[in-house]
């Protein structure tokens, strides 16, 4: 008695320390790891998952487990109906299981997409303010069963996590518009500028007419802003489902291109692939990956010198795809690199160039780490830009319920 008494004692201790840890993190994904991996340990579970609550479309999706170095299966709706975390979400209330497969809510699909078996299960619904935000589990306790301690050391971590989670999303969410308002002002600023304009009776039919062009572009460029924040926001909340397929790589590639070749034609820049023909099928979101070469190839034809040329290339390891995008460009300079991938960063010496959100870049990162791939760039001032884009061809065996 005396020996659970101290466990308990130490478990508690622990949670001060991981509840310190919490409260200093404000981006979601690192908090999300944390908070998993801090109820696999105190619980002593084979693996831990978080499930996040959408209250406005209903949805209770994946968001983050504990084997997992990126969230590769997030945004994976579980239904509200018919799954163990549903039923915490809906009723509030903990549930401890220990045959998991004997419990009628228990939602098998998963379970059959990972390979990961789970027999027991601990599951404790994630509230801050009367809301429910999602539901943290713990699966497959080592020794024995999960006990009440089990329980009561993850409702505490639960309660912390959640309150984390809410003030990682508003520090986020609130980041984000900041930013989105401050490009708002340029083109806003443009369409002030034309309206007035317009109104003056002085003006000429040349002048009228451009200034119904200049309205037009802005116009394009909002609306393009204003889609490209609301991937960039669903990518960063982990709301967006990746729908994973099996397709050719050249298939993809070739796709790519043809979508592409007007405007390489109209820049006068050669577009060609040099890829080999075996390459193994890639399982990944094919509309996502294509969104992410599109990019790519959009970037390397709007940088690039007259009568320059992009190629795109592709081979493949015994681990891994590797697509690459090379144009013979102006070039990035060396302290540009690191910025690259930031929100609306645009290169100082690329403005005048060309236009563009600054958001392109940001959702292929995005998009990438959604798929445990990396995206990279090689770029010489004078010589040209390479993007690379690595993706795994396994899928790792992820823990979820």
């Amino acid at each position: 008695m005396a020996e659970i008494e101290t466990q308990r004692l130490d478990g508690y201790r622990h949670l001060i320390d991981i509840a310190r840890d919490l409260a200093s993190t404000l981006d979601l994904d690192t908090l999300l790891r944390r908070i998993v991996a801090a109820a696999a340990e105190i619980t002593d579970a084979e693996a831990g998952s978080i499930l996040l609550y959408d209250g406005t479309a209903r949805q209770l999706y994946f968001q983050v487990a504990t084997n997992m170095d990126q969230p590769t299966m997030r945004g994976l709706v579980v239904p509200l109906e018919g799954s163990i975390a549903g039923w915490i979400v809906a009723n509030r209330r903990t549930v401890r299981t220990e045959e998991a497969h004997g419990d009628p809510r228990f939602f098998s699909d998963v379970e059959q997409t990972t390979g990961f078996p789970t027999q027991s299960l601990l599951g404790v619904p994630l509230i801050t303010k009367e809301k429910v935000v999602g539901v943290l589990e713990v699966l497959n306790k080592n020794k024995g069963n999960f006990t009440d301690a089990d329980e009561n050391l993850l409702l505490v971590l639960g309660a912390q996590a959640a309150v984390a989670i809410e003030n990682a999303r508003l520090f986020q969410q609130s980041d984000l518009i900041a930013e989105f308002v401050h490009e708002l002002r340029t083109p806003l600023a443009s369409l002030s500028t034309a309206t007035y304009l317009l109104l003056r009776p002085e003006i000429s039919k040349e002048q009228h007419d451009q200034i119904i062009y200049n309205i037009h572009n802005e116009t394009l460029r909002l609306n393009t802003l204003a889609s490209s924040f609301l991937d960039l926001a669903r990518l960063e909340s982990g709301r967006v489902q990746f729908h994973k397929t099996r397709f050719s790589v050249n298939d993809l590639i070739y796709e790519c291109k043809d979508v592409m070749q007007g405007k390489a034609d109209e820049a006068r820049i050669q577009l060609r692939v040099d890829s080999p023909e075996d390459l193994p099928l890639l399982e990944a979101d094919r509309d996502k990956i294509k969104q992410v070469i599109l990019n790519l190839l959009s970037n390397a034809i709007k940088y690039n010198r007259p009568s320059g040329s992009v190629i795109i290339s592709a081979n493949a390891t015994e681990t891994e795809i590797a697509i690459t995008a090379q144009d013979t460009g102006m070039g990035i300079p060396e302290d540009a690199l690191p910025h690259l991938f930031e929100k609306f960063y645009r290169v100082r010496e690329h403005e005048s160039k060309a236009g563009g959100t600054g958001l392109g870049l940001s959702i292929s990162k995005q998009i990438m780490q959604g798929h445990n791939g990396t995206l990279e760039v090689k770029s010489k001032v004078g010589v040209g830009t390479a993007f690379i884009l690595r993706l795994p061809r396994g899928v790792k065996k992820i823990p979820r319920r």
